[in-house]
């Protein structure tokens, strides 16, 4: 039986590693702990591992070296279990857009592979507490095509969301959409992790998305460069120069961080 009230952290990565063809190295002895009510952050360039990272935390990858856990149970032996408490919206994941289906089908989808038993009503009760949670709630029987990028996105949480999962994993989720509908997804995240209490780790090789949601960051590119609290990171002037191999851009960055912090102290530059 899978105890999530306990102390257990929700996710624990002990010495990963991860080679592609046995040649290309992915992931070099990544280690890190995810307390529950954790927003953890993601960062690192295009090609640093983080979507390979996030497959061997779901076990779609396998024939990694070290150890995995989540809610303190080792993945790769009771992954069934595990994945029914874990929703994951994949990077450019979509719906085809000729799909036969309404919105609400498609939320509807999210509670396929659950372990539970439940009758048709209590089901629709679910899909549509996970609308009215994204907002999407008035447009149940629209089609995906006839939706924003933003909107299309928010679906695809709500369907990740429906069984009620206690963590969420989601893979560059703003790429693609446009700035307006950005604001309105950071609010998203927000809400789900500050009021409906889902642990989300959120990937992206845009900083500005994860100063303005994570309170924990992992620095990842292949090595794991940092992990800690949000403020130490973007704080760092040295670390971000680590990161944007710039100290014009870091410079730049840490005045942009200090200026949100604390709006009455930065001087100009």
């Amino acid at each position: 039986m899978l105890n999530l009230t306990s102390a257990n952290p929700i996710v624990e990565i002990d010495h990963l590693s991860y080679w592609y063809d046995s040649s290309f190295l992915s992931l070099d002895d990544i280690s890190f702990v995810m307390e529950q009510a954790d927003l953890l952050g993601i960062i690192g360039p295009n090609g640093a591992g983080k979507t390979t990272l996030f497959n061997c935390i779901l076990g779609i990858l396998p024939d990694y070296r070290g150890n995995v856990k989540l809610f303190g149970k080792e993945i790769m032996k009771n992954r069934k279990v595990l994945l029914s408490k874990v929703g994951y919206v994949p990077q450019h994941a979509s719906i085809e857009q000729s799909f036969p289906a309404n919105i609400e089908e498609i939320v509807s989808f999210g509670l396929l592979g659950s372990l539970e038993k439940f009758s048709r009503s209590y089901a629709k009760d679910q899909v549509h507490k996970a609308m009215q949670i994204v907002g999407l709630i008035d447009k149940k029987n629209k089609r995906f095509n006839e939706l924003s990028g933003g909107q299309q996105q928010r679906v695809l949480i709500a369907k990740a969301m429906v069984h009620n999962p206690k963590l969420l994993i989601l893979d560059e989720p703003t790429s693609g959409i446009d700035e307006d509908a950005q604001d309105k997804f950071y609010d998203l995240i927000r809400k789900l992790n500050a009021e409906e209490k889902i642990s989300i780790i959120l990937s992206s090789h845009d900083l500005d998305a994860i100063s303005k949601l994570a309170n924990k960051v992992a620095c990842i590119n292949r090595k794991m460069h940092f992990h800690g609290d949000a403020k130490d990171f973007f704080g760092d002037e040295n670390m971000l120069k680590t990161y944007y191999e710039s100290s014009m851009q870091a410079h730049l960055r840490l005045h942009q961080f200090n200026a949100k912090s604390n709006p009455q102290n930065v001087p100009s530059t």
